[in-house]
């Protein structure tokens, strides 16, 4: 099992014919994803040879998903075209869209997200500004490194791309389930909570790490939810324990003012909900082992 993502999913790229598109289109085929098509209105009759492998390019999403029963998309398309390209999506009712991009104004994002839930929610867009998802063993839709880890039955799901790796890392002997990357932006289309209710539902799952960082009330929400609908040990992270209040830091969404959206305040909510939560990454690691020993 997984969430979101198995070996069954067929993967179209959005973007597939520029540098990143190009890079990253590889890497995912290495790791065993079923990509069908790529989209480029200028390139589209054409066809690309990966090692071997040859993928056609399309006009548009829906003519790729007509033809080739595509199910996925993941989107490599510079910021200032990203909006388009994702209301496209949404217009073909692909039903999930992975937004790699980042830099995409937040406007653009608000647009796009809103429109998707006008449109009745067909597609589940993950991001933006995201690494993406992966099930081990299955299917790679991002840029998530496929090599460090295996197939296991942890369940991850964070808002930082580099924390989504260590933390794979950290705990590769064990192996994920899925990992899901949901991006930093102040608006983001999957949540916590939308893959915490995901990772509870999924039989193959039998721990969730989360992962979140100060600023925003993610996390808070998401101990709500935790506490009310989770009955699979949690183990958390939050990343910015030594942010100085006021100042922004990295991602966009991270902006802490006073108390609220502190390190410290999403820890004591998370804790409150019965979420072991780790100082640094490392530790967060040994939390989710020794509950897995038992």
């Amino acid at each position: 099992m997984a969430i979101f993502l198995n070996k069954d999913s067929k993967v179209i790229v959005q973007g597939m014919t520029g540098a990143t598109g190009m890079k990253h289109t590889k890497l995912m085929l290495g790791d065993g994803t079923n990509i069908v098509g790529g989209v480029n209105p200028r390139k589209a009759g054409t066809v690309v040879d990966f090692d071997g492998t040859e993928v056609p390019v399309f006009g548009t999403v829906a003519e790729a998903m007509k033809e080739t029963g595509a199910n996925v998309s993941v989107l490599f398309v510079p910021p200032a075209f990203a909006k388009a390209a994702v209301v496209e999506a949404i217009d073909a009712e692909i039903p999930l869209a992975v937004v790699i991009t980042e830099g995409i104004a937040v406007h653009d994002s608000a647009a796009f997200y809103a429109y998707a839930v006008e449109k009745g929610g067909k597609t589940r867009l993950i991001g933006p500004n995201c690494p993406g998802l992966i099930t081990p063993g299955q299917s790679n839709a991002g840029i998530i490194p496929g090599d460090i880890t295996k197939p296991g039955r942890i369940g991850l799901v964070s808002k930082s791309g580099t924390l989504t790796y260590q933390m794979m890392y950290e705990l590769r002997d064990l192996g994920f389930s899925s990992a899901v990357g949901i991006g930093g932006d102040p608006v983001i289309g999957t949540t916590h909570i939308d893959a915490l209710a995901a990772f509870e539902a999924d039989p193959d799952t039998d721990l969730i790490v989360m992962i979140g960082e100060i600023g925003g009330d993610a996390e808070e929400r998401a101990a709500d939810f935790i506490k009310a609908n989770v009955t699979k040990p949690v183990v958390g992270y939050v990343a910015g324990f030594t942010a100085p209040e006021g100042k922004t830091m990295g991602h966009a969404g991270a902006i802490v003012s006073g108390s609220s959206g502190t390190a410290q305040a999403k820890k004591e909510a998370l804790e409150a909900a019965g979420v072991k939560v780790g100082k640094t990454p490392t530790e967060t690691a040994k939390l989710a082992r020794a509950i897995l020993a038992g």
